[in-house]
C-alpha cells in the first residue's frame, strides 16, 4: 500500500527530519508558574511566552526547534512592543506548531478509558494554520494501565484516531506528531509498562499504515518505560534506557526520524541521566534521533534563574506585576 505522496511530500520530509528539540510552551507555563509562587493569570503566563520566544537568531539549537502552541497563542498572542509571538518566532528559524486535539472524554464501554476530541473540521483548521505559518501539528491520546486495561478496543480507537490525525495533517503541509502516551498512574512494574507500550505503539503503526501515512513526514512523541508512579519499585536510568529502546526496536519503524520523550513522572534529572543511558545504549545502532520534550526544563531553568528574580523585583516596585 503506497503512502502520501502529495505535493506537500518532500516539505514534510525536510521538516520533520530538521527537528532536534521539541518545546511545548503552554503546556508546560501552566505546570511551571505555581511551582515558584507566581501566580497563575494570563499577564504573568504572557510574560513567560514572551521570554521564550526570543532566542536569538544566531543560536544554533534555534534553527532545529519546533515549540509548540496552544491555538490561542498561535493566533492572538502578541510581544509587549505588538509584535505577533508567531512572526518573532519565525524570524529565528523556529518550526511552529499547534496543539490541535481538544482534550480526551471517556470512551463508551469501557471503564474509564477515553478517546480524544478535536477530529471534526481538521483539515480546514490544518490549512489555515498552515497558511499562518504552522508547520507541525499535536495530537495526544492516553493509555491508563489497570488490571484490564488498556483494552483493545480502546488501544484500536485511539490509533485509528491518530492515524486520521496524522493523514489529514499531511494532506495539508503539517507534520504530524503523533502521541500516544501511556499515563504512569498506577502500582506496575517495569515490565507492565514495557507490555502495554508495545502493544499500543505497535497498533498505532498498523493504523498509521493502514491510512497511508508517509511515516518520514511524522514525529513520535511518547513516555518513556518506567514504573508506575504507586510502585515500590526503583529501577535505574540504565533500566530504563533498556527497555525504552527495546520497545522502540520492536514496534517503531526505521522510516520515523525521531522519538521525544515526556518526562513520564520521572524529575528533570531523572530524566536527562534515562534519555543519556539510551543514546550509550548501542546494541545496535538506534535509527531514530532520541530526544526530548524539553518544555518543562528549559522553562524551569528560566522561571526559577531569570524570570523569578524579575517577578519579585516588580512586585516590590509596586507594579502589580506578581
Amino acid at each position: 500500500m503506497s503512502c502520501y505522496k502529495g505535493k506537500y511530500h518532500d516539505e514534510l520530509i525536510s521538516n520533520a527530519k530538521r527537528i532536534k528539540m521539541l518545546v511545548a510552551v503552554d503546556e508546560y507555563v501552566g505546570k511551571s508558574l505555581p511551582s515558584t509562587n507566581i501566580e497563575y493569570v494570563e499577564a504573568n503566563r504572557h510574560v513567560v511566552r514572551e521570554l521564550l520566544s526570543y532566542t536569538p537568531s544566531d543560536h544554533l539549537l534555534c534553527l532545529k526547534v519546533g515549540v509548540i502552541l496552544s491555538e490561542g497563542a498561535f493566533y492572538k498572542k502578541k510581544t509587549a512592543s505588538g509584535k505577533p509571538f508567531v512572526k518573532v518566532m519565525e524570524e529565528n528559524g523556529v518550526r511552529l506548531g499547534i496543539e490541535f486535539d481538544k482534550g480526551t472524554v471517556e470512551l463508551a464501554g469501557t471503564k474509564g478509558e477515553t478517546t480524544t476530541l478535536g477530529i471534526d473540521l481538521l483539515a480546514q483548521r490544518c490549512h489555515h494554520y498552515y497558511c499562518k505559518g504552522a508547520r507541525l501539528a499535536k495530537w495526544r491520546c492516553e493509555f491508563k494501565i489497570g488490571p484490564a486495561e488498556p483494552s483493545e478496543f480502546a488501544i484500536n480507537e485511539n490509533a485509528n484516531g491518530l492515524a486520521r490525525y496524522a493523514i489529514i495533517c499531511q494532506e495539508n503541509g503539517l507534520v504530524p506528531i503523533v502521541q500516544p502516551e501511556i499515563l504512569v498512574d498506577g502500582p506496575h512494574d517495569i515490565s507492565r509498562c514495557a507490555d502495554v507500550t508495545e502493544r499500543v505503539l505497535a497498533a498505532c503503526y498498523k493504523a498509521l499504515n493502514d491510512h497511508r501515512v508517509l511515516l518520514e513526514g511524522t514525529l513520535l512523541r511518547c513516555n518513556m518505560v518506567t514504573p508506575g508512579s504507586e510502585s515500590a519499585d526503583k529501577v535505574s536510568p540504565e533500566v530504563v534506557a533498556r527497555y525504552t529502546v527495546r520497545a522502540l526496536w520492536r514496534t517503531v519503524p526505521a522510516a520515523v526520524p525521531a522519538v521525544f520523550f515526556l518526562s513520564g513522572g520521572q524529575s528533570e534529572e531523572e530524566g536527562r541521566l534515562s534519555l543519556n543511558a539510551m543514546n550509550k545504549h548501542k546494541t545496535k545502532e538506534n535509527p531514530w534521533l532520541l530526544s526530548r520534550s524539553f518544555g518543562r526544563d528549559l522553562q524551569q531553568w528560566t522561571l526559577q534563574s531569570t524570570l523569578l528574580p524579575w517577578f519579585r523585583a516588580n512586585r516590590y516596585a509596586g507594579l502589580g506585576v506578581y
